[in-house]
């Protein structure tokens, strides 16, 4: 009978956003942070 091994490596953490929403909300900045430029020139 083999032994179970036992692991005391901590887990991955998952990530907040996935790559994906993480470039949506990038994108979001800096549209927002553009228009808001456009207003004052």
């Amino acid at each position: 009978m083999s032994k179970a091994q036992k692991s005391n490596k901590e887990s991955k953490k998952q990530p907040s956003m996935t790559a994906k929403e993480k470039k949506v909300a990038k994108k979001l900045k800096k549209d927002e942070k553009n228009s808001r430029n456009a207003l004052f020139d």
